[in-house]
């Protein structure tokens, strides 16, 4: 074999060696994960930024050579799963279709996902429909990776298919797998949002803050995905990058809650903030009313928190045991009843809940709602429930 030929096999037209491609699949990797998580889910899918036309397309078309996914399909399945979350609907929650079927086989739901037209047309309206969307990316999505292929084993060599298909399993395994399934599944919670989505870890800069899953979950719309100062979302630091060089404006972030002192009764500013922060109000209330009072209850009995209740009932005390399979939910339901204190503390909880995730568009009627359930709480002689009552009263939205 002439050496010229074997130097093309080995090393492509660059003639990198090890080092230089593993910097190349890390550059080429982390532009992937950027354009899916910048410009598919908080540009397209949430409305949360948008970008220059520019860089807008160089993420459209970086995502069609290194994934062969569809704008459209992509923003609809994840706006359906916001819509479904948790429900037989969802296109991949573990809940229903369980952890291993989610974490393993995250392409072949979203697969069987894209082929549910009538959703792709409900949830994937705005997503671009111009010329070379009509004329290339859609017909002709596997083009791009097969392209990809080919420029792989030009500029690498033998060692640009190894790097071409290590491209191609990024984004199924950490997006299909880790996030869709891990994300549901494992790690811990700032707010107690409606759904099972936990933040996997405060910083993993190698996903593009999709890491912050819960957070997301919170406030879907918000462009920056970080909510406590130990969390780190690389992607918000690129967005803050792009819109310095006026390449990127931000529409939407989550607005930040104030707590107004001594206020006497829940006011229009109160139910606001209330609506915007429904699930930090039921993280406070998880936080600093039922955990104290398990508390208390333990020491009473002299046992520990995990002797008194296991930690699965616990956590059912803050969503009704929804996520409890009906054995443990009645046994949840009967250790509630027996305590006619923890019993009063659950239905000022649901009754709560129930307030906040009304559709009903009356405002008067739901502020009025509001305080009844303030004045009911103060008078229940429960310090924990008098102490959250006055702190809700006092919620704001920052300025």
């Amino acid at each position: 074999m002439p050496d010229v030929l074997l130097h093309f096999l080995t090393s492509g037209v660059t003639g990198l060696g090890w080092l230089g491609l593993l910097g190349v699949l890390l550059l080429f990797t982390q532009l992937t994960i950027f354009s899916v998580t910048l410009y598919l889910h908080r540009s397209q899918a949430h409305r949360g930024v948008d970008f220059h036309p520019a860089i807008a397309h160089f993420f459209r078309f970086w995502t069609w050579l290194t994934t062969s996914m569809i704008t459209r399909e992509w923003v609809a399945i994840h706006r359906k799963h916001h819509a479904k979350v948790e429900t037989e609907e969802d296109p991949h929650s573990p809940q229903t279709r369980g952890i291993g079927k989610v974490f393993w086989e995250g392409v072949e739901l979203y697969r069987a996902a894209r082929a549910d037209r009538p959703s792709i047309e409900q949830y994937g309206k705005g997503a671009p429909d111009d010329w070379i969307e009509r004329h290339l990316y859609t017909p002709h999505a596997n083009l791009g990776p097969a392209a990809l292929f080919v420029v792989n084993l030009v500029l690498f060599g033998i060692p640009g298919i190894a790097l071409w298909a290590i491209q191609m399993a990024w984004i199924p395994f950490w997006a299909a797998g880790v996030i869709n399934g891990l994300g549901h599944w494992w790690g811990y919670r700032n707010f107690e949002s409606a759904d099972t989505s936990t933040n996997l870890t405060p910083w993993a800069v190698w996903i593009g803050g999709e890491e912050l899953h819960n957070n997301h979950h919170a406030f879907p719309s918000s462009a920056r995905f970080s909510m406590r100062r130990w969390e780190f979302d690389i992607g918000w630091a690129v967005i803050k990058g792009l819109e310095k060089l006026r390449l990127a404006k931000v529409l939407r972030v989550a607005p930040n809650l104030d707590i107004r002192p001594n206020i006497a009764a829940p006011d229009t500013e109160t139910l606001r903030a209330l609506l915007s922060h429904r699930f930090q109000a039921m993280t406070d209330y998880q936080r600093k009313v039922l955990v104290p009072a398990l508390r208390e209850e333990a020491a009473a009995a002299g046992a520990r928190l995990r002797q008194l209740l296991p930690r699965p009932l616990r956590r059912g005390l803050v969503d009704d045991g929804r996520w409890l399979n009906a054995e443990a939910r009645a046994q949840l339901q009967q250790w509630v009843a027996e305590r006619p204190r923890i019993q009063a503390l659950v239905e000022h909880r649901a009754r709560l809940a129930a307030l906040l995730e009304a559709r009903s568009h009356d405002a008067a009627e739901r502020l009025r709602q509001l305080q009844a359930w303030c004045q009911e709480a103060e008078a229940s002689g429960i310090r924990a429930l008098q102490d959250y009552s006055a702190r809700l009263k006092g919620y704001a939205l920052a300025h």
